[in-house]
């Protein structure tokens, strides 16, 4: 029943078999390195302190673990209860964790059911899921404890597993209260594991709160992988050669393949989406205005591939978890305003998120923090696939610059590891006043008609999702976000590009594309 699948220096492990098939389907032939480490202490029932950067394999780490352990309690014990509980910060992190752990439970779904109670679902919605007792709960933090409170959900005579997810994130998105008052609904004793990309305060208040002579595990020092695997580079520009910028990137094919535009606020998406626009580029908006449905929606066709762009914003609260948690007396008034522009707390895209396949990351705007650099960054180059990561900086975020260059060298003071994005900014002079030409359609009126429009048009798209498409999934393919707008006059002439502004006709130097550089830079190499 058992097979050998993941060894490490010091001792083997033998996983179900049931598991090793769902592994071998999804094509894993070598754990991670947090994988390796982390799944044999967790099989021998220690409490683990594990960080490891974003995309490193944190979600299976703990997951098959907590499988293999409820596979080998049934055994046994043949009463069906709630074994494990799975915290995470956000909405869209605990769908993609309940997806993650169906994919390794794919031979034994009957054995070990998961559930996500996560959503926006009324309490008594989601009690039926509860009476039927499964095996692990995905859920934040606020959500358990309302369960709780309602006497739907009972913990502390059967649950034996505790994993928080984005330990880092906990505190930082209002869970304090929630995850201290819930902690008190625990048994005295069970297993628990953090997990995170980061070791802040936090974590270290959550570690003396919900371990017991915990192992600690500090992989990878580098917080994003390295220069051969991920390319950073920066560039100068201003508001408006921001934009000039972008058009000529994706309208001549500069940047390929899947790519997160990050921009400062919700605002700003929309303006560059209807920009795009004008050019027939179409890109999907993520940002916490919409409902939950349509952004986990949106983030699984772009794993799927139907989506190149997406424009996305972390937002100032969720950026800077620091500065959030610092300004307490004045979340009453900035909850206020939340609610009344429909945001939700509990959104983030930088963090947590597992976009596939994502070639590049673009920081329009620049990140706040050092840490939302990481994690925003931290969206490409996952895994053992190469990534790209340019970031266009204004003279104002030449101070944050700096800030992520100190902490990304440390001491390497002589390194820089944003590289000069080498081209003239004269070459494409020529597409200025197509640019201008656009810009001019963009105003505010037809950005907060778009946001509008927007809205209304994905609560329509929730709604659906959330009833329709259970009973027809197959339909579910053709609802698509990266629609067109349209609140800004489109002029149909700038869709296409003239042959005198072409790529080829750039002069001696064209632009670079992520690829073409890192193919010349290889080459150079190969030479020496």
């Amino acid at each position: 029943m058992y097979l050998l699948v993941l060894s490490t220096c010091d001792r083997d492990v033998k996983l179900c078999l049931f598991v090793s098939q769902a592994l071998a389907d999804l094509g894993w032939s070598q754990p991670t390195l947090i994988q390796e480490k982390a799944i044999p202490l967790a099989l021998e029932g220690k409490d683990l302190l594990a960080r490891a950067r974003t995309g490193s394999g944190k979600t299976a780490a703990y997951a098959i673990p907590l499988i293999q352990r409820i596979l080998t309690s049934k055994q046994t014990v043949r009463e069906q209860a709630i074994r494990a509980l799975v915290l995470v910060p956000t909405k869209e992190l605990g769908q993609q964790v309940q997806s993650m752990i169906r994919q390794l439970t794919a031979y034994c779904s009957r054995d070990v059911r998961v559930a996500d109670i996560s959503g926006k679902a009324d309490i008594s919605a989601q009690k039926p899921i509860l009476m039927e007792k499964p095996d692990i709960v995905v859920s934040t933090p606020s959500r358990v404890q309302a369960h709780i409170n309602g006497q739907t959900l009972q913990l502390q005579s059967s649950l034996e597993m505790l994993v928080i997810d984005e330990a880092d994130l906990l505190f930082s998105f209002g869970f304090e209260a929630d995850l201290k008052s819930l902690l008190c609904h625990l048994p005295k004793i069970y297993q628990a594991f953090l997990m995170s990309a980061t070791l802040n305060d936090d974590v270290q208040a959550l570690k003396e709160l919900v371990l017991h002579n915990p192992v600690m595990l500090k992989l990878q020092g580098s917080q994003l992988p390295g220069s051969s695997q991920l390319q950073q580079y920066s560039v100068r520009c201003e508001e408006e050669d921001k934009f000039l910028l972008i058009y000529t990137l994706l309208k001549l094919g500069l940047v390929q393949g899947k790519s997160l535009l990050f921009v400062r606020d919700v605002d700003r998406c929309y303006r560059l989406k209807l920009f795009l626009e004008q050019f027939s580029i179409p890109a999907c908006v993520l940002n916490s205005e919409l409902p939950i449905h349509s952004r986990c929606h949106i983030i699984t066709q772009f794993n799927q591939g139907f989506y190149n762009y997406i424009i996305a914003t972390d937002e100032q609260g969720l950026e800077n978890p620091a500065r959030c948690s610092q300004k307490t007396q004045e979340k009453g008034k900035k909850k206020k305003n939340s609610r009344k522009k429909g945001k939700d707390k509990e959104y983030g895209v930088s963090r947590g998120i597992d976009f596939h396949n994502v070639c590049n990351v673009i920081n329009f705007d620049f990140p706040a923090s050092v840490e939302s650099y990481i994690h925003r960054v931290g969206r490409t180059a996952r895994a053992d696939n190469p990534g790209s990561a340019l970031s266009f900086i204004s003279h104002t975020e030449l101070p944050m610059l700096m800030e992520v260059e100190n902490a990304l060298t440390g001491d390497r003071t002589h390194d820089s590891v944003l590289k000069p994005y080498g081209f003239k900014m004269e070459e494409i002079e020529g597409f200025r006043y197509r640019c201008r030409d656009a810009m001019r359609s963009v105003t505010k009126q037809a950005v907060k008609e778009a946001r509008l429009k927007e809205i209304k048009q994905e609560l329509l798209n929730s709604e659906k999702l959330k009833t329709y498409f259970e009973d027809n999934p197959r339909d579910l393919q053709l609802l698509r976000h990266d629609k067109d707008l349209h609140p800004a006059v489109i002029k149909p002439h700038l869709k296409n590009v003239p042959d005198y502004l072409s790529k080829d006709s750039l002069g001696k130097n064209p632009l670079k594309s992520f690829r073409y550089t890192r193919k010349k830079r290889e080459k150079k190499a190969g030479k020496s």
